[in-house]
């Protein structure tokens, strides 16, 4: 017999859901059914955020520094910076510069935050993202020192998380690797057996079966890069 020669498996939306509810002892029938599944499965993505470091939703990204200015924003769906550095220069000429990362406490002590410079810290000012009463967004921001003594020359660049993407309609699929559809199925059957009467007695049981299929995923999904670590010489 021969094999199917594709490897495209996937699961959108209307089907991630029906296995869910089958898998929580119902079915899918009503629109509502499919609009608390949605509302489930954006949480679900959410606490994964929580979890720890999503190694599909890391992006490059840069922000180009002005002379004088000290506030930058990051894109709204912004997490967290994995890791920053200063460049200058492009091509051949191009030099990365490490930058450091420092706490609020430590940016508030720096007496004066408009010397100008090359910047070698940031804080990380990590706002809701939210809109105030005031029609503001509350950007994720960085704050650099020392404000930058030139414009055009120093360019921030990172590598961030972002937010996985939202559930969509029916026909979508999830913004994930394939390796992770069994653990969301599992974790959305979890979180639907909560809100469906007759539900609780199998909670335990689902809760295991997703934190079991939680933990292969992430283990599988870290970096595979070698750590070394050497012990540091004292002299006397």
């Amino acid at each position: 017999m021969a094999t199917t020669s594709t490897t495209a498996f996937n699961l959108d939306l209307n089907s991630l859901v029906e296995e869910a509810y089958e898998r929580a002892g119902a079915e899918l029938r009503t629109g509502y059914d499919l609009r608390t599944a949605r509302r489930s499965l954006n949480l679900l993505t959410i606490e994964w955020a929580n979890r720890g470091i999503n190694l599909w939703t890391i992006e490059e990204g840069s922000i180009p520094l002005t002379q004088g200015t000290i506030t930058y924003d990051l894109p709204i769906d912004t997490i967290d910076l994995l890791d920053h550095v200063i460049r200058t220069g492009t091509g051949q000429n191009q030099s990365d510069i490490n930058i450091n990362r420092i706490s609020v406490s430590t940016y508030a002590t720096i007496p004066n935050k408009n010397t100008l410079g090359r910047p070698i810290q940031v804080w990380i000012d990590r706002q809701s993202g939210a809109t105030d009463a005031s029609s503001v967004v509350q950007y994720p921001q960085i704050n650099v020192w020392p404000a930058p003594d030139q414009s055009n020359f120093y360019t921030f660049v990172y590598w961030r998380l972002r937010r996985i993407q939202d559930a969509g309609n029916g026909i979508n699929t999830q913004d994930i690797p394939f390796r992770f559809l069994p653990c969301m199925v599992a974790g959305l059957a979890y979180h639907l057996a909560r809100k469906l009467p007759g539900g609780m007695e199998r909670l335990p049981q689902l809760k295991a079966d997703y934190e079991e299929l939680w933990q292969q995923a992430a283990d599988e999904d870290r970096e595979k890069a070698s750590l070394r670590i050497a012990p540091r010489q004292m002299f006397y």
